[in-house]
């Protein structure tokens, strides 16, 4: 066994896993000790977060129900985070919410219930919080209206089957770790590979390979560039230079260096005529014989701020050398949020190594911890979620759309829809106080529906902004299995402490609220949930012994810990074998090549994501009122806004509030010195933030990242200031495209102050007062 020391039968630590690495973990009555995964060479500091978690104030001990919920009945009505709440027994909240379910179901049928539950939750695959909500919204009352995509890949993955294929496909299994370490010469990634992404992964993680990899890879002599307005967006490990970019404007710089393949004579016809289609339309723009415009260098050097031979000789470079282009999730979480993610495949496509072990095109490589690793060779246990018999859905990001319009059409991927009327939010294991944009808006939009249920661990924006509120209990607190299509290992999740209060897991509140709605045998089917870990283990377990590996039973694993699964072969994927063989192995766009022009998305009619790549600059840019570009990406102490309150997360904040860098040149004008709070503001909103005076961010740019837990000012504004620090009181609540209405929360712009006086008090983790109710 590879866990450090001992296992829970001894009274030792216990195997369990997270989303950022496998550990075990000892609990003393008080508080945890945590070890992690043995043969992790890089273990997440995340795992610091457990630490003061379990016991935290801000747990929820006792079902809740929102006081004017309980006294006037369900309702629009305005739902605000310092609302009365009312203690409740279990039975008397789930017949309330049993009844509500029913009352919502059987007069506006299921497509008025939306299953939000948009989150990571925990890393078990029993205890899935998604998985387990839409099981019983299928099963139990008839379906759900269900949002499609995410909020980290909203706009790519949508684009990237038009153009090349499957997300997945040209996200995981594709360019390796192992290839990049033999045989890549230059990476060149538009938004970094920052190690703090990718030590995350759904499911978990055994292994973090990624220092030791780009350190192998430099040490063989690979050249690292990373295109970004942060200087840290690449660990130390990869030596990587640093090229500073106006936020938003890497589509010029791909299309000069594309342009610059071509007037030099260094695109390879040969891969594009062979591989691509519809490259004479591209060559047309990049010319500028659509626009009048050229797309050389020096155009996109006054957009970008990147020097005009530096664009040129990177450019020279990739087809000197095996390269890789790599984009981040951040480029495309941005307006026209499409167009990074086709010009990167563009280029690489010129280029001519797509499909060439560690070079051509990686679409989010170190953006998780799922990429760049083999895949497995046998399916992982999942929950069966059932059949959802609703049609209506809506993009991840266009909740607010959705509640604040209902009835209004809109567009999505080539269709027309409309939106829903929703009645009831029923939301598990997700804060979309961490995910979604413009906050303000969200709290108008959250005061549309009659009912809002939530099943959280914590009093989060979210459950403090429901009507019924239900404990649940912490990964840490029960049996579970971790596992990711990713990673070789199968992990024990054992129970390591107690429940907090009255808190239940998912599946248990599930099945009650099932029995009292006359569905408990059809979603249960019979089972415990102990019984049901041993169900969803036998396919694993079958298909192991079915390929001749090692395939212990239940019991026999759980004693050991964890189990190796095997890998398939690091073969490139669709785009080594479109590349070996493309009339055998095409590729799954409309064309079976890669789409330099697509026939299909011209057909749309978008004007804001046209046929081809094409720069687009954004309708929002600095201007007097709001002078500078804000990034909000992710935070390097937490995974989004998950346990916030825990031990390393605190720890990183200053006197409790988060931390926002921005240059010198910035804060002097200003004012501000290195410690300060400032206020960050623009027409939408505002927050305090700690401030860090730094060079790693270039000048003009102010970098908040996201998952400080929204705190509204107690003082009845319309749109309050938010006291700890959430950029999402700032960034603008539109979809990237008509094409995938991805979110655009990454960037926007705004102005700083320093605050002057005494800051007010955190008060993000201050649970809510029970109340008593009055009678109706």
């Amino acid at each position: 066994m590879t866990h450090s020391n001992a296992t829970d039968r001894d009274g030792a630590f216990a195997t369990h896993s997270a989303h950022w690495g496998a550990f075990s973990a000892r609990w003393d009555g008080q508080d945890i000790s945590i070890l992690p995964y043995g043969g992790d060479p890089a273990p997440s500091p995340i795992l610091g977060n457990f630490k003061g978690a379990l016991r935290h104030k801000a747990r929820i001990l006792k079902p809740m129900v929102r006081r004017n919920w309980l006294e006037h009945g369900p309702g629009p009505q305005r739902r605000e985070i310092g609302d009365d709440f009312v203690k409740c027994g279990w039975d008397t909240a789930l017949d309330l919410l049993a009844g509500e379910l029913a009352r919502v179901r059987d007069n506006f049928s299921p497509r008025a219930i939306y299953g939000g539950s948009y989150g990571w939750a925990s890393a078990g695959r029993f205890h899935h919080a998604q998985s387990q909500i839409h099981r019983f919204l299928n099963l139990v009352c008839g379906g759900y209206v269900r949002s499609v995509n995410s909020y980290s890949a909203g706009a790519s993955a949508v684009i990237l089957p038009h153009v090349m294929g499957p997300f997945e496909a040209l996200s995981r299994r594709n360019v390796t770790w192992d290839q990049l370490r033999t045989h890549t010469e230059i990476v060149l990634a538009f938004g970094g590979m920052p190690i703090k992404n990718s030590m995350v992964a759904s499911g978990g993680l055994s292994r973090h390979v990624e220092p030791d990899a780009m350190r192998a890879a430099v040490e063989r002599g690979t050249r690292f560039i990373s295109i970004s307005p942060l200087r840290d967006d690449f660990p130390a490990e990869a030596k990587a230079e640093w090229i500073p970019i106006r936020p938003g404007t890497d589509v010029a710089v791909m299309l000069a260096m594309a342009h610059t393949l071509l007037v030099e004579n260094l695109c390879d016809r040969a891969f594009v005529d062979r591989y691509t289609t519809g490259f004479e339309v591209f060559e047309s723009y990049l010319r500028g014989d659509s626009d009048g415009q050229p797309k050389h260098a020096d155009w996109a050097a006054a957009i970008s701020g990147i020097a005009a031979d530096t664009i040129r000789d990177i450019a020279r470079s990739l087809v000197r050398n095996r390269s890789l282009i790599a984009v981040a999730h951040a480029l495309q979480r941005a307006q026209y949020g499409e167009q990074p993610v086709w010009a990167a495949a563009a280029l690489a496509a010129m280029v001519g190594q797509i499909g060439l072990p560690g070079g051509g095109y990686n679409y989010a490589l170190g953006a998780m911890g799922h990429t760049g690793r083999r895949v497995n060779a046998v399916p992982i246990p999942t929950m069966p979620q059932g059949s959802n018999p609703v049609r209506e859905f809506i993009p991840v990001a266009r909740i607010s759309d959705m509640l604040l319009n209902p009835g209004a059409p809109f567009a999505y991927n080539g269709s027309e829809l409309r939106y829903p009327d929703i009645k009831l939010v029923y939301w598990a294991g997700g804060n979309p106080f961490h995910h979604h944009q413009d906050i303000h808006r969200l709290r108008q939009a959250f005061a549309r529906p009659d009912t809002i249920v939530v099943h959280e661990l914590a009093w989060t924006a979210m459950a403090r902004s429901a009507d019924i509120v239900l404990p649940a209990t912490m990964t840490l607190e029960r049996d579970d299995i971790g596992a990711a299509a990713t990673d070789p290992r199968l992990i024990a999740m054992r129970k390591v402490a107690p429940a907090i209060g009255q808190a239940r897991d998912d599946f248990a509140i599930l099945c009650e609220l099932a029995e009292r709605l006359g569905a408990a045998k059809v979603f249960a089917e019979g089972r415990d949930a102990a019984q049901w870990m041993r169900h969803l283990y036998e396919p694993t377990r079958r298909a192991l012994a079915e390929r001749g590996w090692e395939a212990p039973d239940f019991d026999e694993f759980w004693d050991r810990g964890e189990l190796a699964l095997p890998s398939e072969p690091d073969d490139g994927g669709i785009l080594r074998r479109f590349r070996t063989t493309p009339k055998e192995s095409p590729l799954p766009t409309p064309s079976g090549k890669i789409e330099m022009f697509s026939k299909t998305i011209a057909g749309y009619g978008y004007e804001d994501c046209p046929g081809h790549p094409t720069w687009l600059a954004s309708t929002e840019q600095p201007d007097t009122a709001a002078p500078l570009w804000l990034v909000a990406n992710q935070p390097a102490t937490r995974l989004h806004g998950q346990l916030d309150f825990g031990g390393y997360s605190q720890s990183r904040k200053i006197e409790g509030r988060e931390v926002a860098r921005m240059h010198p040149d910035d804060a002097a004008p200003r004012g501000i010195v290195d410690g300060d709070v400032i206020r960050i503001f623009n027409a939408r909103g505002a927050c305090l933030a700690a401030v860090k005076v730094t060079d790693d961010v270039m000048r003009g740019v102010v970098n908040l990242p996201t998952g400080a837990w929204y705190d509204p000012a107690p003082d009845g504004a319309e749109n309050p200031l938010c006291l700890h620090g959430n950029p999402n009181v700032l960034t603008r609540d539109v979809g990237t495209s008509r094409l995938a209405q991805g979110c655009c929360g990454q960037i926007t712009v705004v102005d700083c102050e320093k605050f002057v006086g005494t800051a007010p008090a955190v008060r993000a983790y201050e649970p809510p007062i029970p109340v008593k109710s009055r009678s109706r």
